[in-house]
């Protein structure tokens, strides 16, 4: 019992860390609804974007953690401030190249917005966070070199005050409270870039506080964070790129059946959370492990990091079950809940794809986990083409094919469960295999 409250220990604050960040973006989508509908439906499409650039680039800073773990493992303290010091050079690069895919960016927007009025919030909404990314960049480095030494603690209560710290800001820009200009939907942007720009200061302050001098080239270790992050970098931007797909060709079935899948995906989106904190907390351990050279301690914690995260999604996933048609009542209109005939519809739909969500999750939240196992190890270029072959080559293919033949929601989220079932099994052979670990980084 004992190993595992100590993986609980390393992993709570990370899992509750990526439900504030949930919840904050949920604030933030509330607060927008009520300045204009053209506010809340441009900041999806626009963080989109801005996650699909900015992702790229905040993975590849934040594989450096794998490094900080490696050498803390390890015991070399001087290694560990050179892995953070490189990061931080990342970090300032990758700021520099995020500003010339502003005006790209503005142009993808254009493509796809429904209306002017909506196409200048995209861009306003994108272009601030965009020209701030640094800070989001800065703030991974910084937890980076705490989350790898399992001081994962201090990341959640820094990134808990930045997130309330944005909530509160959110109306005072948004609206123009306390004598500010209103600013709308960029002011929802200024809040998260000041918020992040916070986190990254007090995260930095924390980090030189007793922090030892580095002792590895940091040139030649900057070379090496790029190596093993850059694959990570591309496996999140795929990752979100075909799922943005998958949405896209959903919103063919009808307005009914996207409402309810959408609804669905939201719900997902909370519970699911969590899962991404597992799989962090898989690679530190893994990491440290591989740092000591305990290569039966990294298959044994990253077992025992699986069974924790199953479980846990698993029960999340019955309570959702159980509470389905009262969770469901909380996405109703008021022109739906006057349908009797679409109102049933909208509930009978919602509990099919809440089950299917159930399967989904199990496998999904084991992918995740063991992926990052996989990616404290330096395996990430497997992570990455092996995603890459399931999602463009067997599973959006699949979609096209069903939305063709039988174009339904629950055919089409079937995809999506055989998908994440076959990227479970290879992810898992591929572990069992261990050819990662042969894989130096450090």
């Amino acid at each position: 019992m004992k190993p595992y409250l100590e993986i609980i220990r390393l992993v709570w604050p990370l899992a509750l860390g990526m439900v504030n960040n949930a919840v904050m973006q949920f604030v933030d989508r509330a607060y927008l609804a009520h300045d204009s509908i053209e506010s809340l439906e441009a900041v999806l499409p626009a963080g989109m974007l801005m996650w699909i650039f900015a992702g790229f680039f905040q993975s590849i800073v934040g594989y450096s953690s794998v490094f900080v773990a490696q050498y803390h493992g390890a015991g070399d303290g001087g290694g560990v401030r050179t892995a953070y010091r490189a990061a931080l050079g990342i970090a300032l690069v990758s700021g520099l190249l995020s500003v010339p895919l502003v005006p790209f960016g503005d142009w993808m927007l254009s493509l796809t917005a429904p209306s002017p009025s909506v196409l200048w919030r995209e861009k306003a909404y994108f272009e601030t966070v965009m020209l701030g990314a640094f800070f989001v960049y800065g703030q991974t480095a910084a937890s980076s070199y705490f989350t790898g030494r399992g001081k994962t603690g201090i990341v959640f209560w820094v990134n808990l005050f930045g997130n309330a710290l944005n909530i509160a800001l959110d109306p005072i820009l948004i609206f123009g409270w306390c004598g500010c200009p209103q600013l709308g939907i960029a002011g929802a942007a200024y809040a998260t870039v000041f918020s992040m720009a916070v986190q990254w200061a007090v995260l930095s302050w924390l980090a030189r506080r007793g922090a030892p001098a580095g002792s590895t080239a940091t040139r030649g270790l900057v070379r090496r964070i790029l190596r093993f992050g850059v694959p990570s970098g591309c496996y999140n931007v795929l990752n979100c790129l075909s799922f943005t797909i998958f949405v896209f060709v959903t919103g063919g079935v009808g307005e009914l059946e996207l409402a309810v899948s959408n609804a669905c995906f939201t719900v997902n989106y909370l519970l699911f959370a969590p899962m991404e904190g597992f799989s962090i907390g898989a690679s530190t351990l893994v990491a440290q492990a591989i740092g000591r050279g305990d290569a039966k301690a990294a298959v044994r914690d990253a077992r025992r990091t699986v069974a924790l995260g199953v479980g846990f999604v698993a029960i999340l996933s019955l309570v959702a079950l159980l509470f389905a048609h009262p969770v469901l009542s909380l996405f109703v209109s008021s022109e739906l809940a006057s349908d009797a005939s679409a109102l049933g519809r909208f509930h009978s739909l919602g509990f099919t794809l809440f089950v299917m969500m159930a399967a989904w999750q199990v496998f999904d939240a084991a992918d995740v986990i063991v992926s990052g196992a996989l990616k404290g190890a330096g395996d990430t270029r497997f992570v990455m083409l092996w995603m890459l072959f399931g999602a463009f080559v067997l599973w959006l293919p699949g979609v096209f094919v069903v939305s063709r033949v039988h174009n339904t929601m629950p055919a089409l989220w079937a995809t999506m469960i055989a998908y994440v079932v076959i990227l479970c099994i290879g992810t898992f052979v591929r572990w069992q295999r261990g050819a990662w670990k042969r894989i130096r980084i450090v």
